[in-house]
Parts: structure tokens; sequence; C-alpha cells
């Protein structure tokens, strides 16, 4: 035997787990503010301490070797220690400080965050809230590589997101009423098999979970149009220029001027997503606290 090698260095640890998750060396070199090189020589030196392979070429890419793959599960255990004492740490200081950064979806991001803002200026002053607005595709990735800390997320009936129990933790929020909204009232979801939808983007789950509604009233939707906003989905509606699914969360603050379907509601799950073992961390248990003031603040609905 050679002898035990000595620790490997963490930060290189790191730069191998972000290419895992990124997929390119670019891609690193611009999460971890890198050059391109810098990364090339980081995974290199990391590969002469191991003494094995890490990356194999693939085509015009690379892939991660079994040997790396093993190093990655153990940085992630790593990170996940190091975020425990983290919070132990900010738990033993008496005022709760420093910066959160958040990403949230569009309607979350309207009609929860400013009041939770209000909430933390008037209690938690010392507390900075960096706040992305991007959908749960996005931002979900954005947790695993810490990107961000916390996301709001969404899960839709009968399409539960999959579960990653050892890589987080959820807490739900609120129950978010999805309704069917016309320019006029309608009976029912089958009326509208001939009318233009707005729908949002294929591939998200909302949109899967809207197609997966109309399929099961018995047709295919014809989604004229495609937006990830929830605004020009009411715009386009009250114009006549379409049908579509509107959350309640959308008229926090107006009255709609278009008919809502209140006899068949679906409802989608609004929570709050974290790093396992995050959630202990005195900046996410007060933000959270935040959240469910926002949440309280808002009107009530019935249906």
């Amino acid at each position: 035997m050679d002898g035990v090698k000595g620790m490997y260095n963490l930060r290189r640890l790191e730069v191998l787990r972000e290419l895992k998750y990124r997929g390119t060396l670019a891609a690193v070199a611009t999460a971890m503010s890198y050059s391109p090189s810098a990364v090339s020589q980081q995974l290199a030196l990391l590969e002469s301490e191991v003494g094995a392979p890490l990356l194999e070429r693939e085509g015009r890419g690379v892939r991660l070797t079994p040997q790396a793959e093993i190093l990655v599960a153990r940085t992630e255990k790593a990170l996940r220690e190091l975020e425990r004492a983290e919070t132990e740490i900010a738990a033993s200081l008496r005022e709760v400080s420093g910066t959160l950064r958040v990403a949230a979806f569009q309607t979350a991001m309207l009609a929860l965050l400013p009041a939770a803002l209000t909430w933390l200026r008037e209690h938690h002053p010392r507390v900075r809230v960096e706040a992305t607005q991007a959908e749960p595709d996005t931002s979900l990735p954005g947790l695993l590589t810490r990107d961000f800390d916390l996301v709001i997320d969404e899960t839709f009936p009968g399409r539960p997101r999959p579960a990653r129990a050892s890589e987080v933790e959820h807490h739900p929020l609120y129950e978010d009423a999805m309704r069917l909204a016309t320019p006029a009232p309608v009976a029912a979801v089958a009326e509208l098999a001939e009318r233009p939808w707005v729908m949002e983007p294929a591939g998200t789950p909302a949109r899967a979970w809207a197609t997966g509604v109309c399929h099961a009233a018995g047709f295919e939707p014809d989604v004229a149009y495609v937006s990830a906003d929830m605004l020009t989905h009411a715009r386009l509606v009250e114009r006549g220029h379409a049908v579509a699914f509107l959350p309640d969360l959308l008229w926090y603050d107006r009255t709609p001027r278009l008919a809502l379907d209140t006899s068949a509601v679906h409802v989608r799950t609004v929570l709050a997503t974290v790093r396992a073992g995050a959630g202990e961390h005195p900046l996410i248990r007060t933000f959270l606290a935040a959240l469910g003031y926002a949440v309280g603040r808002l009107p009530a609905r019935t249906g």
C-alpha cells in the first residue's frame, strides 16, 4: 500500500459537483466565477488527488466516471453537514440577520412576496431577501446547485413532483383554487372543446395538468396562445380571445372581470421548498413566518 492520501480539497469537490448538475465546463465557470481554464485546472488537480479518472468524453461533452459519482455523493453529504453547522451557529445568535436568496413563480411573486417583505422590514430589518421570478422547473434545480436558498413551488392535482426526500424538504403554504375562466359563464369544460385556449408552455406541469383536465372532458384543447404570464392569460380571457384555467392568487388585489367557474374547482398546492436539513435555519424559519403572514392577508374565496 502507498499509504492514505490527504483530505480532498472541498472547493475542487464543489467544482465536480457543479459539473454534475450544470453539465458543461462553461456553465460551471459562469456559476462559480471562474474561467473555463481554471475549472479544467481544478478538475485536473482533483484527479491527481484522487488518483483515478473523474471525467470521460461523451460526444462533444463529458460525463462523470463511477469514481466521480462516489465523490459527488459524499460531497453532497459534506455540504449538508456544513449547512447544519451554519444553522446551529445562526441559531446561537440573538438577532436574525443575513441574506436569503428566494425564487418564486409569478403569482406568488405578486401576491405573497410584497407582504412578506413588509413583515420582514418591520420585524427583522437585518434580513435581506434577494428574490428572482422563476418557474419551478428552473428554480428547483437552482436550489440544488445553491443558486437559491428557498423556492416557492407548486404542485397540481394528480401530478406530484418526483420525490427527492433526501435532497429537499417541503413546507405547505396555501391551497390555491384553479378555476375555469371564460368571457361568459359556461356549464362545463366540455362546452369549450371548440374554443381557443391560452396555456403555459409545453413541458411545464401546469400545461400537462390543464391538458389532462381537457382530455378527461373528452377533447384535445386548441391551444392558440402560449405564455407563462398569468396576467396575459387573464387579459386574453377578459377580451374574449381565449379561455383558461386561472389561480385565485391572481386576484389577490383586484376583482376579476371575467367568469370564474366555482362548481368544479381544482386546487394546486403552493409550498416553500428548501434543501434537506435547512428548514431549521433561522433565516428560513423567519421567511416562512413572513410567508405565513402574507398568506393570512389573502382575500377569502369560496368554491
